[in-house]
């Protein structure tokens, strides 16, 4: 018996089952891939090793909500490159979205506009960042399911945040309506892609905190850990396993049933049991799984967000180093819009991240890794037949190619790979339904006080992954693992205490002549 089975490797389920392990819970994390990461992972061919889905880690320099986590599982700062920022190819223009506040502040009002009203909204902006990255930090939970949650939220934000509280009821229109920014077309178009990115969302229906905090990333630090994820995954793994956690690969879990303290989960070979469940999977994989442990409520927002999933692309491309020349201001990330007048996916926004010269665990000495990343439709690809699928992935590798050659002009020409990943892919390999990742698109239909609540299911039975709280990638998947770990242990201590009390209540009771006025049977007497 485990004190706590995590289902789904990914980056939330790997989190939360250190963290636990770290508590001094037992845990036991399943794996129906051969390889930990989920949509956090990675992919070797011929040498070379792909993200496939985040390339970069969000605020985990040691002060951040990353490093804390580092240092809580007991593993050293962050070994990789913490980025200076990135640029963001415009149709007509070219900026840098550098980290540093004071160049990214000039960079902004050069670019996009130095007026009054323009100063405003990036204040607002700015002040809406710096008050909820550090409340995040801190611990800051979204929903709020009673007055623990308020408690704990008040202490997250300063008294001197607390008034910009009454922003949860904006959206990214709002404020661009407010300040009269709306048709300002490079600023909107910059805006789009950035939110697209980080939180999963449109730019005018953003919730404009979560959009605030996902545009901010870049002052929040964007690092790549040495051999990208496959790198971060691999010291991830090796401490798990070092502090005593136990990791079931190829092993899919078919049924999940029980309660709280006697939970049982079924596999091909095996039914293994634990007192505690965490879920780190889509909700309607949840769903699936453990039908008799989920109630109406999951249904509902499964049905709620339905329309509102998205997939995605990746191009992954293995390429001599002369194909990523030339070094574009030292930057090797870059974000691309292709026409302010089309709708975002399907290239014409996309993110290319550039392996580092001196990282040979992602290419050969020589070569770098590659990769082209693009939101997309699902319906576009679920329900092609199998020559249809390979015509579509090539016009798909093609066109992604093409755009990022305004980047790098050579780009791909001598590549030693070209694959590329779609949703069918994320499906197969990541256990995603119809592929979806990313969670729902973040509207405020569907996201802080109306977000899926991490304890929705019996108890003891825990949700975590992008569906709980969707965008902001890698930075999301360790502030959810955070609040599971801390409802976890509350319950761990209940289920201790019940199971010492059962214990002591069957101990045999001591023999004696005179009647102890304190013991049941002589308060039953004296009752009597």
């Amino acid at each position: 018996m485990y004190n706590v089975a995590i289902v789904g490797g990914g980056l939330s389920g790997l989190a939360t089952a250190l963290l636990l392990q770290s508590k001094g819970l037992s845990t036991l994390l399943l794996e129906s891939h051969s390889r930990l990461g989920g949509c956090a992972g990675f992919y070797p061919r011929n040498g070379f090793s792909f993200d496939i889905g985040a390339t970069t880690l969000v605020d985990f320099h040691e002060e951040g909500l990353g490093g804390h986590f580092l240092r809580d599982v007991g593993l050293p700062p962050l070994q990789g490159e913490f980025l200076p920022g990135y640029l963001a190819w415009l149709p007509d223009r070219t900026i840098e979205v550098a980290r540093d506040s004071s160049t990214w502040s000039r960079e902004r009002m050069n670019q996009l506009g130095s007026s009054r009203r323009h100063a405003q909204f990036w204040d607002l902006l700015d002040r809406l960042a710096n008050a909820f990255w550090p409340a995040s930090r801190r611990g800051l939970k979204m929903p709020m399911r009673g007055l623990a949650d308020l408690r704990q939220n008040w202490q997250a934000l300063d008294l001197a945040s607390l008034p910009l509280a009454r922003y949860l009821g904006w959206s990214m229109g709002d404020a661009l309506d407010h300040f009269q920014l709306g048709k300002e077309q490079a600023l909107v178009g910059l805006l789009s892609m950035m939110i697209e990115d980080t939180v999963h969302a449109q730019v005018h229906s953003a919730p404009l905190i979560n959009a605030a905090l996902g545009i901010s990333i870049r002052g929040a630090g964007l690092a790549r850990p040495i051999g990208g994820m496959r790198g971060f995954l691999r010291s991830l793994t090796a401490r798990y396993i070092e502090i005593g956690g136990t990791i079931k690969l190829r092993t899919p879990v078919s049924n999940i049933d029980g309660k709280l303290g006697a939970f049982s989960l079924r596999t091909k070979r095996h039914i293994y049991s634990a007192s505690q469940v965490v879920c780190a999977l889509p909700i309607q994989a949840t769903r699936q799984l453990a039908p008799n442990c989920v109630g109406p409520d999951l249904d509902r927002y499964i049905e709620r967000d339905e329309s509102a999933l998205g997939g995605g692309l990746v191009l992954c491309l293995g390429v001599p180093e002369s194909e990523v020349q030339p070094d574009h201001r030292g930057h090797r990330h870059h974000q691309l819009l292709q026409s302010y007048e089309q709708p975002l996916g399907n290239g014409n926004n996309m993110f290319i991240s550039v392996s580092a010269p001196d990282d040979f665990l992602s290419a050969p000495q020589g070569s770098r890794s590659v990769m082209i990343s693009t939101h997309c439709a699902l319906q576009e690809w679920n329900h092609l037949n199998p020559a249809d699928y390979l015509r579509a992935k090539q016009l798909a590798t093609n066109k992604l190619l093409g755009f990022a050659r305004r980047v790098y002009p050579n780009l791909g020409a001598g590549a030693r790979v070209i694959e590329l990943g779609t949703p069918r892919t994320y499906e197969k390999f990541a256990g995603r339904p119809l592929g979806a990742i990313g969670g729902a698109r973040l509207s405020m239909k569907n996201s802080n006080q109306n977000a899926v609540p991490y304890d929705l299911c019996k108890p003891g039975l825990w949700l975590a992954g992008d569906t709980t709280w969707p965008g902001l990638g890698t930075v999301a998947s360790i502030l959810g693992a955070r609040h599971v770990t801390e409802g976890a242990l509350v319950l761990s201590r209940k289920i201790s205490a019940r199971h010492n009390l059962q214990l002591s209540e069957r101990a045999p009771r001591p023999q004696n002549d005179t009647p102890n006025m304190t013991t049941p049977r002589s308060c039953k007497l004296f009752r009597l």
